[in-house]
């Protein structure tokens, strides 16, 4: 009897296999590069903009309320309660750690300037 075992997913084909195929994920890549490169990275805020403005005037803007407590839902029961403070947690770290940064670089800035 053979084995029962599930099947194994497929990898997606490579830009260079013979064929010259490409997985559906590369040529997303492409056809965003492309665009980025043609009206440039702002396009896509502008785009995400009005997508967000339509959405508002069709649903209401409590539509993005719901949607987001169903998100917040779905993530509470995956990761548990404590996920929300672990990963407040290392936000703020991360904030700690760019203002510091910042701090530095105008502090050196400031002393290279007080050189010249």
């Amino acid at each position: 009897m053979p084995d029962e075992e599930t099947p194994k997913a497929k990898m997606p084909k490579k830009t260079d296999n013979p064929e010259g195929e490409m997985s559906v994920r590369e040529a997303g890549k492409k056809g965003g590069d492309t665009v980025r490169n043609r009206y440039g990275s702002g396009f896509y805020e502008e785009i995400g903009r009005k997508g967000g403005e339509a959405t508002r005037e069709r649903h209401g803007a409590g539509f993005y309320e719901a949607i987001g407590q169903k998100g917040g839902r779905v993530v509470k029961e995956k990761y548990g309660a404590d996920f929300y403070e672990q990963i407040g947690h290392k936000g703020g770290q991360k904030v700690k750690k760019l203002i510091a940064d910042a701090k530095t670089a105008a502090a050196e800035k400031a002393a290279r300037e007080e050189k010249t």
